[in-house]
């Protein structure tokens, strides 16, 4: 079963961290990728859709390719409320003493 072209696409940005639309392109070539420009284009904007990268321009030829990067923000109040009503769970079984 072949891996489709869209997820190496997404490895290889992954990979790097950030580049350039032609250094991506080079490095797909390099890899034996044959991708036409309409071809590299559309897998961009797929990827970009699903919300993994991030495509800017940077002059008016060269787009900066990158990972988006998803930070997990912690609730304190919501993991207060956890641990009290684990507490509460746990308090609630007879002959229980911690």
């Amino acid at each position: 079963m072949a891996i489709p072209i869209r997820n190496t696409v997404f490895d290889k940005i992954k990979e790097a961290g950030s580049l350039t639309d032609s250094e991506l392109f080079k490095a797909l070539a390099k890899d034996e990728y044959a991708l036409t420009e309409d071809k590299f284009n559309k897998l961009l904007l797929d990827l970009e859709i699903m919300g993994l990268i991030n495509v800017a321009w940077i002059t008016k030829d060269t787009r900066r390719i990158e990972v988006i990067t998803i930070k997990e923000e912690i609730d304190e109040i919501e993991e207060q409320n956890k641990e009290i009503m684990e507490k509460d769970y746990e308090a609630s079984f007879p002959g229980f003493e911690k």
